[in-house]
């Protein structure tokens, strides 16, 4: 795998019952799974040179993230390495223009938007769809991240000015955030688990629901079907996660991502199979697993790092009194160094009743960033 943040962390986890050993090329001996991997290669994931090296050996090659350029993913299985998913596929979650007209040519619902090169296609776009709209950088981005809310035209040139390639797109009008998680086996075997609700601040995944509350089974399957045909005509292999907007008329696609997701980390207590044995097995090209839920309610809910990007004092020993005060609940903390914002390890409790469970994991993941236990 390459990229050795939590996602590989994870994935790591889930490798040692299947028998599998991973190997991880990590920007640092420091970063979260290579903390935890006894195969760690230390490389640049931008340099061909390095991919060489760490994927000779292995079976299979896949991903923690979409950064890596398409161009190497190319080369690498142009010397013959299994690459999973292929450049074909990645290039879809790499390239928002080139995702945005693929599913627009597949009759796929998505938000209206326009490629922008200047200004003054920007405030032609305005003119069309209305004020504020939405930038997007088309390449990398993540966690709101290479994503902008503009108000105007003054606004949208500041953006522009960074000088890397947009695309623009309407501010549209939503109920709530989706996602439907589904993964792909290069055989053609696919496997959904549940919609799930995703709540955002600042851009930043903050909680998941499983099963989305009140979502009715026609457009939770409408959801699950429009992610199997995207992975099948796009050729995925592994976990897709296809991020959603609902709205009052229906769904619209928002982004995809080709590899484990935040929106699917409560599979790891939640769901027969998890997302990360699910995606070893789908590059594997292993029989795909029960996706059955374990619990009515599954909520998940992110640690992110304070404003102050400082390790919370006491955060061992508050791991300690989460455990004895919530003994149901699951703690995953990463590894990771604490960032403005970032996604530090993430708490999930089970449950039959929503508002329980909800409160259960918001107060425990409140105290132990905070230190605030709740009821």
């Amino acid at each position: 795998m390459v990229g050795a943040g939590q996602l590989a962390r994870m994935t790591h986890q889930a490798a040692i019952p299947l028998g599998q050993s991973l190997r991880i090329l990590a920007d640092s001996r420091d970063d979260g799974a290579a903390l935890v991997a006894a195969d760690v290669e230390v490389g640049d994931y931008r340099n061909l040179d390095d991919l060489r090296a760490f994927a000779r050996g292995c079976d299979v090659v896949t991903f923690d993230h979409e950064h890596v350029p398409n161009e190497h993913v190319q080369a690498l299985e142009a010397d013959g390495v299994a690459v999973q998913p292929t450049s074909a596929a990645l290039r879809y979650a790499q390239d928002k223009q080139a995702m945005r007209e693929r599913l627009a040519a597949l009759g796929i619902p998505c938000p209206r938007w326009v490629p922008v090169a200047s200004v003054v296609d920007v405030e032609a776009f305005g003119a069309e769809v209305g004020w504020p709209l939405v930038l997007k950088s088309t390449h990398g981005g993540y966690d709101g991240k290479g994503v902008w809310i503009v108000a105007d035209v003054d606004e949208a040139s500041e953006v522009l000015a960074i000088g890397a390639s947009f695309l623009a797109e309407e501010r549209v009008l939503i109920v709530r955030e989706l996602a439907a998680d589904v993964a792909r086996s290069p055989y053609g075997q696919g496997a959904v688990w549940p919609v799930v609700e995703t709540v955002q601040q600042n851009g930043i995944c903050v909680e998941v629901v499983a099963p989305a509350p009140g979502l009715s089974e026609e457009l939770a399957q409408e959801a699950q079907s429009l992610a199997l045909r995207i992975a099948e005509e796009l050729g995925v292999t592994g976990v897709l996660a296809v991020e959603l907007f609902q709205t009052v008329d229906g769904l619209l696609v928002n982004e995809l991502a080709m590899r484990p997701h935040n929106s699917a980390h409560w599979t790891i207590e939640g769901a027969r199979t998890s997302q990360f044995e699910q995606h070893l097995r789908a590059v594997l090209d292993y029989p795909l697993g029960s996706t059955t839920p374990t619990a009515p309610v599954v909520v998940m809910a992110n640690l992110l790092g304070g404003p102050d990007g400082v390790v919370p004092k006491g955060i061992d020993e508050r791991v300690h009194h989460c455990m004895a005060h919530w003994p149901e609940v699951k703690i995953h903390l990463y590894g990771k160094q604490f960032r403005p914002g970032r996604k530090v390890g993430h708490v999930t409790a089970l449950g039959d009743d929503l508002e329980y469970v909800r409160g259960r994991a918001r107060a425990a993941a409140d105290y132990l960033m905070n230190g605030d236990r709740g009821a």
